[in-house]
């Protein structure tokens, strides 16, 4: 029997374990999904990550959301309007619930972008909003210092919190809006949003439960979908195993080795899209003094073959890549290609006066990325025939971001899909000079710093010229290059499964947030 799900949401906590589906509810239409691995939190603004934007997606509603074409498509937000060149205004939608049962309002909204501006992940993307204001229930505006040309974007990672809900103190006399990295925290642990899923238990690492939330606005979704059950499992073998026994319904990733596999059974359904994701190594200037000369780093891109890593670890679902802006991006430039080159690698070196090489650390996790581990490895390897001496840990997801945010070692692997789906947010996170205060810089790890890109990125964000834009974008890729800011390896392509009767197609999209809320399945896929 179905029940009104109000503040169940409120109640869930670390110390609840996660329940298996009673049968009642599993005579309802029911998604078993098993992703890598599981969201690291319940609150959205704690990282800016895929598996952070996916749950977004699940249990809240953006105040608008990109199409497969790459087109704005109105949530929460009905209309907009510039008012002027640094003014927007939005109508937001009425008649709309939180889980908790509070209305959501415009102040809904501006109490979230005030939230957002002081996440640490966040707040460099939402610096150039200088306020957001409330002129009624159902009216925001939204004033900016300069120019942007990219509000639109960023209104697409604005996915209203319930302000009630999360305000006051804890019964330890905690902020319940606190923001925590890693840690724990009302937020992390307690969820309402305006989404088409309740979370209704959780057991981290183990399994999320998600029910349809009987009062969601969206009448006109075609989604049917009651009850999603979210088991993380991180082993590739294991994952798969689980869809063609027939264990689970929908998986992702599908690893590269197992895509044959996959595409041959009659029994599933493999979907796959070209990625805009760029994995990447940061070299870390402040803990090797060798990575300051930029020869030594261009040794070490010239040291590491791209297009072998793409065509025998991701058995060619992979893009080789040169730079962070995949094809198709405004900064992209076609010229830039994979310079893999050992006797070069080898003269740079001893040029830079480290042809006897040198020892250092790395880091990856095993369960984020395809092949996250295995390429490490790889990389250590081919870094290796340069007398670099790699000692290499790799450690889960939940795990290796703290060690991440600590810079805990010399090499440090990262993935990142543009926020904005615009070459300027490469820059803002990957390889602007960090500053704490901004949040410029938030995933360099490779501690780079060149003024000079940052102030043409910054000149590119208030240029509504957009060819004038794409050409000052591309000025930044190319002096990357040159400087060899940090090691690029490919563009990650994505791939899901599922069984054969479900269609997942149609709710799945580039940015690898399938919108689950919209996804139908019939009585006979049960």
């Amino acid at each position: 029997m179905k029940f009104k799900k109000t503040l169940l949401a409120s109640m869930i906590g670390t110390a609840i374990t996660a329940a298996t589906l009673s049968p009642a509810a599993m005579a309802e239409t029911t998604l078993r999904m098993a992703y890598d691995a599981d969201p690291v939190s319940m609150d959205i603004h704690e990282q800016l990550s895929g598996g952070i934007l996916q749950l977004s997606h699940m249990s809240f509603d953006p105040l608008v959301r990109w199409t497969k074409d790459f087109e704005f498509e109105p949530r929460l937000a009905t209309e907009w309007e510039q008012v002027d060149d640094t003014t927007m205004r939005m109508t937001v939608r009425d008649g709309v619930t939180f889980h908790s049962g509070n209305p959501f309002t415009a102040e809904d909204v501006v109490w979230t972008v005030e939230r957002l501006k002081r996440s640490p992940d966040f707040k460099a993307i939402f610096e150039p909003v200088d306020s957001v204001t409330a002129v009624d229930e159902h009216t925001v505006e939204f004033h900016t210092n300069e120019p942007f040309p990219l509000l639109l974007n960023l209104a697409t990672y604005i996915f209203p919190m319930d302000s009630q809900f999360y305000s006051g103190e804890t019964e330890d006399g905690d902020a319940k809006d606190e923001i925590v990295k890693n840690g724990n925290s009302f937020a992390s642990t307690h969820i309402s949003g305006t989404g088409p899923y309740v979370v209704t238990d959780r057991q981290q690492g183990v399994r999320v439960n998600f029910e349809r939330f009987d009062d969601y606005w969206d009448s006109e979704s075609p989604g049917n979908v009651d009850n999603i059950v979210l088991t993380p499992i991180s082993e590739n073998a294991t994952r798969i195993a689980a869809l063609l026994s027939g264990d689970v319904d929908f998986i992702a990733p599908v690893p590269p080795n197992d895509l044959d596999r996959v595409r041959n059974d009659d029994g599933v359904e493999l979907v796959t899209m070209s990625g805009t994701r760029i994995i990447l190594f940061h070299m870390d200037q402040e803990r090797v003094d060798a990575f300051k000369d930029e020869r030594v780093r261009q040794a070490f891109v010239y040291a590491i073959n791209q297009e072998g890593i793409a065509d025998r670890l991701m058995k060619g679902f992979a893009t080789p890549a040169a730079q962070a802006s995949p094809a198709g991006y405004v900064g992209h430039l076609p010229e830039l290609e994979p310079r893999y080159d050992l006797e070069k690698a080898k003269q740079l070196m001893e040029e830079a006066g480290y042809a006897d090489g040198f020892e250092i650390s790395m880091m990856a996790p095993n369960n984020r990325y395809v092949n996250d581990a295995k390429i490490a490895q790889a990389v250590a390897a081919m870094l290796a025939k340069i007398n670099v001496t790699v000692d290499l840990k790799t450690l889960p997801k939940a795990q290796y971001w703290g060690e991440f945010d600590d810079r805990s070692a010399d090499m440090m692997m990262i993935g990142w899909h543009s926020d904005t789906e615009d070459s300027a947010n490469f820059h803002e996170y990957l390889s602007a000079c960090p500053d704490a205060a901004t949040g410029a810089g938030q995933y360099n790890a490779g501690n780079y710093c060149n003024p000079e890109l940052d102030a043409l990125v910054t000149q590119a964000n208030l240029e509504i010229d957009l060819a004038k834009r794409a050409e000052m974008l591309q000025q930044v890729e190319q002096a990357l290059y040159d400087e060899a800011a940090y090691i690029p390896l490919h563009w990650q392509d994505l791939a899901w499964a599922s069984a054969a009767n479900f269609d997942i197609e149609p709710v799945l999209n580039v940015m690898n947030f399938p919108y689950l809320g919209d996804l139908v399945i019939t009585p006979d896929d049960q």
